[in-house]
């Protein structure tokens, strides 16, 4: 693979161009539509919220140093994206890379992925605890009020486990972040510039982290203790291949070859493709369709016993079944 990890100044400059030109006019009209209705901002916000997501898998890239071959290029490009997106960049990056090592472990859980339990450990939970689980997962907390929390307030504390230069880099994103609020609403006025922040925001971040959820739970994913872990199969069993129509395959940078991705993180976004299509091995993989991608929403526990993402049905007959077996 080590011949599509290299690294290109063009195609990454015609990305920034691409995506950070239309990105930065979508304001401007969003704002001269909200002079006549909100409604005309609403369709603009919607493709705003597609570029923010493209600037965000720019930001990814950054930080795994492969978007260009100079690192201080991508340390640059990666806190100005860090800004737009409302992620501190160094933070951000320490955390992936533990979401890198650790996917698909059952034993090293619980550091940038998707709160999973498996059907035992649901069983043996508290009550509270088995609240707060149901709570996290459901669609409407988990798309709808997570993103907003995530990126507003999450993003803006840094863990007391991240070394110095990480923690450092969220206050210095912090004052990106106000200095180009500031900006913003004095081009655009307070009210208007909150709005707009958080409308395109929302949008994003809900389709953000539906692509990163539907990557790890899927059909046939991987999940293993760390005994029997492996970091390849995690890569192409644990990830999924999301196969996207061509224009939300653009807007989401090529992540749909997450499972590509996992195996090698250096191969920057715009090889992947080229990759898939040039390699045997990632024939094999089977794609999960957009249609398919919905049956996700029925996951909710790993079940180790039958290797498989099991919904709380599947419990419920469990439960009925083991109620059974002991009469």
């Amino acid at each position: 693979m080590a011949k599509y990890q290299k690294s290109e100044v063009w195609p990454g400059v015609w990305q920034l161009v691409n995506t950070l030109v239309p990105y930065a006019a979508l304001w401007c009209l969003m704002y001269l539509s909200l002079q006549v209705s909100v409604w005309l901002a609403l369709p603009l916000a919607l493709l705003a919220a597609g570029f923010l997501v493209r600037v965000f898998i720019i930001f990814h890239d950054c930080g795994h140093g492969s978007f260009f071959p100079s690192r201080k290029a991508n340390d640059i490009v990666g806190y100005i994206t860090g800004v737009l997106t409302l992620t501190p960049y160094y933070h951000w990056r320490w955390e992936h890379a533990l979401h890198h090592a650790t996917s698909g472990d059952l034993d090293r859980r619980g550091v940038g992925d998707v709160w999973t339990l498996t059907v035992q450990e649901y069983l043996a939970a508290s009550r509270w605890k088995r609240f707060a689980y149901r709570l996290t997962r459901n669609p409407v907390v988990l798309f709808g009020l997570a993103p907003i929390f995530l990126f507003a307030i999450m993003q803006r504390i840094p863990s007391s486990k991240a070394p110095r230069r990480e923690r450092h880099s969220v206050a210095w994103t912090n004052l990106g972040i106000v200095v180009l609020g500031v900006g913003l609403s004095w081009a655009f006025g307070f009210k208007t510039y909150l709005l707009l922040q958080l409308l395109v925001m929302a949008i994003a971040g809900c389709a953000g982290i539906w692509l990163f959820y539907v990557q790890h739970q899927f059909e046939g994913a991987y999940w293993e203790r760390s005994a029997d872990w492996d970091y390849a199969t995690a890569a192409l069993r644990g990830s999924s291949f999301y196969k996207l129509p061509k224009v939300l395959q653009w807007f989401s940078g090529n992540i749909g070859f997450h499972h590509i991705h996992h195996l090698s993180p250096r191969i920057p976004n715009y090889h992947l493709e080229k990759c898939h299509q040039a390699e045997p091995l990632f024939q094999t993989v089977k794609p999960v369709t957009l249609f398919g991608s919905l049956k996700s929403l029925t996951f909710r526990l790993w079940d180790e016993q039958r290797q498989k993402l099991v919904g709380y049905r599947a419990l419920r007959a469990m439960r009925k079944q083991q109620g059974q077996n002991a009469l």
